[in-house]
């Protein structure tokens, strides 16, 4: 059965053509730039080189069969590309899995979305941070270990953190190394993010849960991150003032007005994620902290879009030139901080 067969609305034969051209680029997409386009579809599709030329060039209609087993490969949605409102939309499911998908795993696939965003001529990243973005983490590798550690244990309760307390000294270097790839790429694609105050709160009650459980195999550890949060806040803020996202501990250099940070009072936010690039839109969604739902369906995607503007709308800008209104939000975090740091004090015998 043929493409033509399954869609007789369709009268002329060009025009399906061009839904299949549409249906390919879609595809190609979302591979990597150093993945052989051709040499996957014809690998999924167990044919020659040649017959899949064919089909990316639209001199043959691909089979339902064929059909079925691209989109649901790379998640791309059907239904957007013939316009039909099913109310269906396709995912595409990273889930964190102890078997099967690690937390290094999830790193290297931001990683390589990431990279993807920063080559496109035109992006644009909007995030309703529940939890900082991830990239933020890696500013301090003490702030990112303590992070992926309680994802581990806590979060999802891998096998090897059971008997495990919480070090610093014990941190992968190697994930510190991917994260590190993900915030310099990070720092180089136009963001709004939008944060409350529970954005930031959220770490400090993880910390104070480890330290109230015991989990902290080294007391002086904790001294150390509540030292690098106060710094961490003290570096966004200085990045909200200037505009743009830079290294810490790098002179502030960055393209003006790409770091837009937004506060908003009356909305928990959920960690969606908006992504614009070269016109083509990508809707993350998180569930299970973490784990993400990722579609290419332009329905979709508008709808997130048309929600977080109008989140926006309804937020205090405290980036650029709002100097009272920031310094109001991240004092109140490091109020937080110095509260934190005096109930630790307390609790020592």
């Amino acid at each position: 059965m043929i493409l033509t067969t399954l869609f007789p609305i369709f009268t002329s034969m060009n025009q399906l053509l061009d839904i299949q051209e549409i249906f390919f680029q879609k595809i190609k997409e979302k591979l990597p730039s150093n993945v052989s386009f051709v040499h996957e579809v014809s690998e999924l599709l167990e044919i020659s080189y040649d017959s899949t030329y064919r089909r990316i060039r639209g001199e043959k209609t691909i089979s339902l069969e064929e059909l079925f087993k691209l989109s649901n490969h790379f998640g791309v949605s059907v239904d957007s590309l013939f316009n039909v409102k099913s109310g269906n939309v396709v995912f595409e499911s990273r889930a964190i899995d102890p078997e099967t998908f690690s937390i290094k795993d999830w790193l290297k696939n931001i990683r390589s979305d990431i990279n993807k965003i920063l080559s496109a001529k035109e992006k644009t990243i909007i995030y309703a941070a529940k939890d900082p973005p991830v990239f933020h983490y890696f500013q301090f590798p003490e702030i990112a270990a303590f992070k992926m550690f309680f994802w581990g244990k806590t979060l999802f309760q891998f096998p090897e953190y059971k008997e495990k307390k919480f070090a610093l000294e014990e941190y992968d270097q190697e994930i510190q190394k991917i994260g590190q790839q993900i915030l310099i790429a990070s720092t180089k694609i136009p963001t709004i993010e939008i944060w409350n105050e529970d954005t930031f709160n959220i770490i400090l009650r993880q910390i104070e849960y480890y330290w109230v459980s015991g989990l902290f195999k080294h007391h002086n550890d904790i001294w150390i991150l509540c030292d690098k949060l106060e710094k961490w806040i003290r570096h966004t803020q200085l990045q909200a003032e200037h505009g743009f996202k830079f290294i810490y501990g790098q002179e502030p250099h960055g393209i003006e007005n790409s770091f837009q940070l937004y506060e908003n009072e009356i909305v928990l936010n959920d960690n969606t994620i908006f992504v614009q690039m070269d016109g083509n839109i990508f809707t993350y969604i998180t569930w299970n902290v973490i784990s993400l739902l990722i579609t290419t369906d332009p329905c979709f995607g508008e709808k997130i879009e048309h929600y977080l503007r109008g989140l926006i709308k309804k937020s205090i800008l405290i980036s650029s030139s709002a100097a009272k209104e920031r310094s109001r939000f991240f004092n109140r975090l490091i109020n937080q901080i110095n509260l934190l740091k005096e109930k630790i004090e307390r609790s020592m015998p």
